[in-house]
């Protein structure tokens, strides 16, 4: 009897626990302060594991109550499925699922800022063409700088190397985007749309697509006025008259977060603090940063405006 007692217990406790992350996600659902933390393409599956963990709850509260569970536990596996160990062993298995729900609840929900930007280090553009500037770069994001540079200096040559040196590890490999028919026609037609526009206004839905057509095109778009919004962020070795206007990029959470960035020269650059959002106005340039040429705006207004209701830009995925 004492042990059925305590199968129903732990059954009960994994269902509060279920339920307990249901309702988290939920909350962060009703909030609006899951964008925080998810990109707005994973909301589908934010939605089912939701739905699936407030079920799962239920269903073991429902089984905490029922009759005959040391029966149930004695199946013909072989195995005992109770939970064994003192219970401090159980209380820090438990802790370990309890906390993060505790957390959630409390710890207040906070954008991605300038400190993590440090840490990550900062692209450029789209950062097809330059390496990110934190010292902690990854070998496999500067292997993939190189390769898009290789393109770009010559396409031929690069895809006869990729038809000579097929790469059998991947069914599908990454290099095979750089095509004529895909990643450069995308963006040549996109180029083509933004030169007939009378101002280039960036967005949240395309801030990526038009940081990786002046990535490609920077010498077409010289001259042309561009407005756009974002945080301010500065490198150590700035000059007093530079800063950054930078927004987070995320593809699937905050764990794949990273920095893009546009340089701005004004000699306002010291009334803005980092981590403050802003509203710029100015036409395209170009500049040399780390030996890579970049985009550079020469500002023609600044305005310090709130943080957007979607801090980050997602890939639109349109190739």
């Amino acid at each position: 009897m004492k042990k059925e007692t305590d199968l129903g217990f732990h059954a009960y406790i994994r269902g509060i626990i279920l339920i307990g992350f249901a309702l988290l996600m939920l909350a962060f659902i009703i909030t609006g302060n899951i964008r925080y933390y998810i990109a707005t393409n994973m909301m589908p599956f934010i939605y089912f594991a939701t739905g699936v963990f407030l079920l799962l709850g239920v269903i073991q509260i429902i089984r905490s109550t029922s009759k005959g569970q040391e029966e149930e536990q004695l199946c013909d596996c072989g195995t005992d499925h109770s939970m064994e160990g003192s219970a401090v062993r159980k209380l820090f298995i438990y802790s370990i699922f309890i906390v993060p729900i505790i957390l959630g609840f409390v710890l207040p929900d906070k954008v991605l800022d300038s400190s993590v930007a440090q840490n990550r280090g900062i692209q450029y553009g789209s950062g097809i063409l330059t390496k990110p500037t934190a010292q902690g770069a990854t070998e496999s994001t500067s292997s993939s700088t190189s390769r898009a540079e290789a393109y770009l200096n010559d396409p031929d040559g690069y895809m006869d190397n990729l038809t000579s040196e097929p790469d059998e590890t991947d069914e599908f490999s990454a290099d095979e985007f750089y095509t004529e028919e895909g990643f450069n026609s995308y963006y040549d037609e996109l180029a083509e749309e933004l030169l007939q526009e009378d101002r280039l206004v960036v967005t949240e839905e395309n801030y990526l697509d038009v940081m990786t057509v002046l990535d490609l095109h920077l010498d077409r778009f010289e001259g042309k006025e561009i407005e756009m919004v974002g945080f301010v962020y500065r490198e150590p070795d700035f000059d007093d008259d530079q800063l950054v206007v930078a927004r987070f990029g995320m593809t699937c959470c905050v764990a794949d977060a990273s920095v893009y960035g546009t340089m701005i020269e004004t000699s306002e650059a010291t009334h803005y603090e980092n981590d403050t959002w802003v509203h710029i106005r100015g036409s395209i340039g170009k500049t040399m940063y780390n030996d890579f040429h970049i985009p550079l705006i020469h500002l023609d207004k600044i305005t310090e405006v709130p943080e957007p209701e979607t801090p980050y830009v997602f890939p639109s995925f349109g190739i």
